[in-house]
């Protein structure tokens, strides 16, 4: 019961500010998640239930869509899944946690200092990279939007498309990160509890509607300085366990 209250309190954060801000699911999950439930099991329920969120969060902002895009980067973050998912399934709990962690400060830096001095880019290439390195971090980490935030910034998206892009390439990105796992045996739900479910499916549906609310009352650049704290902090905390677990 314990682990559900986390997961629903955690996934009704991440649904909120994801509503807000344009990302939060990732960012707020993927480094609790990791913590509570181990970072191979905590990282795979995250991608389950970003999948879903992202469903439920593209058809509220489909019409700011830009689907082309999204078909662009989709449809090679595969290949950014897999290297990763082998990865995963080659080492210990200990430096993963090291890397997983790690991986998401990189992604931090990127997405708050380094989109500073990203220069102006523009053809398919960076575009695909982007995919590529978004479908790595968010089979290891749970993350795809910082990636795509630098890119998003570098290619200067108009940030209502950008937001709105970002829920379906995360609905394709969770769902490849978990059939990858699956497929190349690098984790799975066996030892998750069923609770963690329904606790995560309520945390959503409540994110959302609290999100559809404060969406008008709170500034986006607030909520993803609060996503961006609060995954700091669980990123920090999930790097300094592995190491003291080596």
């Amino acid at each position: 019961m314990l682990t559900a209250a986390v997961v629903f309190a955690t996934i009704t954060a991440g649904a909120l500010m994801q509503r807000v801000s344009g990302m939060g699911m990732g960012l707020i999950g993927g480094p609790i998640l990791m913590l509570l439930l181990g970072p191979v099991e905590g990282i795979m329920v995250v991608n389950v239930l970003a999948c879903i969120n992202a469903i439920m969060q593209t058809i509220n902002v489909r019409e700011h869509v830009d689907w082309k895009k999204f078909a662009q980067i989709g449809s090679v973050m595969v290949f950014g899944s897999l290297p990763a998912a082998y990865l995963i399934s080659t080492i210990d709990t200990a430096p993963l946690l090291i890397l997983s962690g790690s991986a998401l400060l990189v992604a931090l830096a990127m997405v708050t200092v380094g989109k500073k001095y990203v220069p102006h880019l523009e053809g398919t290439g960076p575009l695909l990279s982007a995919g590529v390195i978004g479908g790595f971090t968010n089979t290891l980490a749970g993350v795809a939007g910082p990636v795509i935030t630098v890119y998003a910034q570098a290619a200067r998206w108009p940030h209502q498309m950008f937001a709105a892009t970002l829920q379906p390439i995360f609905m394709v990105g969770g769902a490849i990160s978990v059939v990858s796992k699956l497929l190349l045996g690098a984790g799975g739900f066996a030892g998750t509890t069923w609770l963690v479910w329904p606790a995560g499916v309520a945390g959503m549906i409540v994110g959302i509607a609290v999100g559809n609310y404060l969406s008008r009352r709170i500034p986006r650049d607030v909520a993803h300085k609060l996503s961006l704290m609060v995954a700091t902090a669980g990123a920090a905390v999930a790097v300094w366990r592995g190491f003291s677990q080596l």
